[in-house]
């Protein structure tokens, strides 16, 4: 069952303003205009995620990316990356708005036409840029692409329009769902249609920066003016300038990691003195929390670069922890653990405030692949314990197919391990996100806004099993 996504009907809104817009469709004349090489990037950028799949993690590295990414100002990039985020969590409202400036939809193949048209509406409903500066640059982008050029006057006459009827375009398309079809069905058929509507919309907030602390959360909220979190985790206010300016993070006192991904590490309950091994440990936060709780840890990356990545981050953090650079089914302890934790590759669809590209590079059979590769790196986790040792199995995945149905199947064929019920009572203002059968299962609808903070979290799955 999925919501309603009926496209809004063709020029459905009136003009708020007789305000006159510029018309910007005449030919080219001169150098090009200030920011067309930064919204070039971001079409391009855009129809990778989109069309070919690509993510946008990794085009968006400054060192490993995308060429013509990594060639701009390091204000044109974070303008680029800008762009990007919001018009993928935002994409099918978008379309819509765009089809309704429209007496005919686009014709069939015109993806960099589409491309075009979505970053400058992205900008004219949801970022602050000078409006007639967008209609600008996007027409004459539009001449510059011989596969374009023949629309640039219905670029013009439409982005015009979208200025115009702004606030009507965005009320209009309130309605549309700003997830695919495909994922809103999901999450409907596992959570229920009210649930899923609340966190397709969860995922249009941009996320917080939440910090996991060595010691004495209270101290580092006043001292950082922030919110203490149920986990005992430090959430940021807004605020601009690097993370890495803050006081402590020098000192090692404290390392970014969402709420919801510092749970995992925190359910295998006293480990000091016990060994324990981080199977996915990059870049390496829940190896910390593990390593700052008192014990022996063993991290397993198969990523020499992210092993190198973990290694940093633990100098600055003042940890100890035993690297390991090898695929995790090639891992063998010499004497079996007193506990393994497994935070799985997955679908990643929990970290959409995140990463909104994954909505559209994944789909369906992504997420069928990742649950059977899961499957099989956890019956290796259990053999990797002690009788009486704990496995918690993790990841950022909100559907059951990789996370709740996972469990129950393993537990159904392997009798030798029992899941350990968490206890609501032990996570006040989280007692919701602990379920009947005693997992954790948190949504980006969860954990509620409060005076000068955002609400939210990651969506994350965890469960704790024993092997007897």
């Amino acid at each position: 069952m999925v919501l309603n996504q009926e496209k809004p009907a063709k020029k459905p809104f009136k003009a708020h303003s007789k305000k006159r817009v510029p018309d910007s469709s005449s030919e080219l004349a001169g150098p090009p205009k200030a920011g067309l090489e930064t919204r070039m990037v971001a079409s391009k950028l855009l129809s990778a995620a989109i069309d070919k799949k690509i993510s946008l993690d990794g085009m968006l590295d400054p060192v490993h990316g995308n060429p013509a990414y990594k060639q701009l100002s390091d204000a044109d990039r974070a303008l680029a990356r800008a762009i990007l985020v919001t018009s993928l969590r935002h994409l099918p409202r978008l379309e819509a708005a765009i089809s309704a400036m429209l007496d005919s939809p686009l014709p069939e193949g015109a993806r960099a036409l589409h491309h075009v048209l979505v970053v400058a509406a992205a900008q004219i409903l949801h970022l602050d840029v000078p409006s007639h500066a967008v209609v600008d640059v996007a027409v004459e982008q539009a001449n510059r692409d011989p596969r374009n050029r023949r629309f640039a006057k219905l670029v013009n006459a439409v982005l015009r329009r979208l200025v115009r009827e702004k606030e009507a375009v965005l009320e209009q398309t309130a309605s549309v769902s700003p997830v695919p079809e495909w994922f809103f069905g999901r999450l409907a058929d596992a959570y229920g249609i009210e649930a899923a509507r609340e966190m397709a919309e969860a995922q249009l907030v941009p996320p917080t920066i939440d910090l996991t602390v060595k010691s004495d959360p209270e101290a580092w909220v006043e001292r950082l003016q922030g919110r203490l979190l149920p986990t005992g985790s430090v959430r940021l206010p807004a605020f601009e300038g690097a993370v890495s300016s803050l006081p402590g993070y020098e000192d090692g006192e404290w390392w970014v990691q969402d709420v919801a991904a510092s749970i995992p590490a925190k359910l295998f309950g006293d480990i000091r003195g016990k060994r324990i091994a981080d199977l996915c440990a990059a870049p390496g936060g829940k190896t910390a929390q593990l390593a700052a709780a008192g014990a022996e840890v063993i991290a397993v990356e198969l990523s020499a670069n992210r092993l190198a990545r973990l290694k940093e981050n633990f100098t600055r953090l003042g940890l100890s922890a035993h690297l390991v650079q090898e695929d995790l089914f090639q891992f063998a302890p010499d004497e079996l653990l007193d506990g393994v934790l497994l935070d799985a590759p997955c679908s990643s669809t929990g970290t959409t405030r995140r990463h909104p590209d994954v909505l559209w590079t994944k789909g369906p059979g992504d997420i069928a692949k990742l649950a059977a590769l899961q499957a099989k790196m956890l019956r290796h986790a259990v053999k990797l314990v002690k009788p009486g040792g704990l496995i918690v199995f993790s990841n950022c995945s909100l559907d059951p197919l990789e996370g709740e149905q996972l469990v129950a199947n393993l537990l159904a064929e392997d009798k030798g391990l029992e899941r350990v019920p968490v206890d609501p009572k032990d996570w006040p203002g989280l007692e919701e996100a602990v379920s009947a059968v005693g997992e954790f299962r948190t949504t980006p609808a969860m954990l509620p806004a409060t005076e000068g903070f955002p609400g939210g979290l990651d969506g994350f799955f965890a469960s704790v099993l024993r092997r007897r």
